[in-house]
């Protein structure tokens, strides 16, 4: 019998009906796995330059989920264009008082940034693996231009009802135009993610 606190990894169902890449997180050669998925995922019929263009954008992510100390991350690419969205799962290190959905609203509504500050949507969920907080935002990347790239996403933060800890489940995207889809698709996977 284990017990409550003791978990070794967590898992999500990712949607079998798109083209999710799972990075891997252990590589202990990131540059190789990069240049293997993407040799795989695009074909032998596209040009080097655009094997390259892609491998150096998984790198990218790939760095991105490790400094953030991510437990799991994949990227969600068509099979004849660029990564159109990204999801990591992280633990995140809170106090033992701060391990409620109250908290994360009270700190979501004043914390500035991405998924944060005017304009987001806060509401409760309930997620099989317990009860969240989730956070849907639209941020311009440069806030003080006139135009530029907005980031739109969903966050979960979740409190597992079995183990003390606390996640964050993040789907973000740049394409607007494929936001309420990418909705419905972070919803799945908060939903989906377990601990074992």
């Amino acid at each position: 019998m284990t017990h409550p606190e003791e978990w070794r990894e967590c898992r999500v169902a990712l949607p079998a009906h798109h083209n999710w890449l799972v990075l891997d997180l252990r590589s202990e050669e990131p540059e190789a796995w990069a240049h293997t998925l993407a040799g795989q995922h695009l074909g032998g019929d596209v040009p080097q330059q655009w094997r390259e263009a892609f491998a150096t954008d998984l790198l990218w992510y790939w760095g991105a989920a490790v400094r953030q100390g991510a437990l799991c991350a994949a990227v969600l690419a068509p099979q004849d264009g660029p990564v159109v969205a990204s999801y990591t799962v992280r633990e995140l290190t809170v106090p033992a008082e701060s391990r409620t959905v109250t908290a994360f609203r009270a700190e979501a509504e004043c914390a500035p940034g991405p998924y944060f500050g005017d304009g987001q949507v806060l509401t409760e969920v309930e997620l099989p693996l317990g009860p969240a907080l989730r956070v849907h935002r639209q941020e311009p990347t440069a806030s003080e231009a006139d135009s530029g790239t907005v980031v739109e996403g969903i966050a979960h933060y979740v409190l597992p009802r079995r183990y003390p800890t606390a996640l964050e489940c993040r789907l973000l995207w740049t394409s607007l135009g494929l936001g309420a889809e990418l909705v419905k698709v972070a919803d799945e996977l908060a939903d989906s993610l377990r601990l074992v």
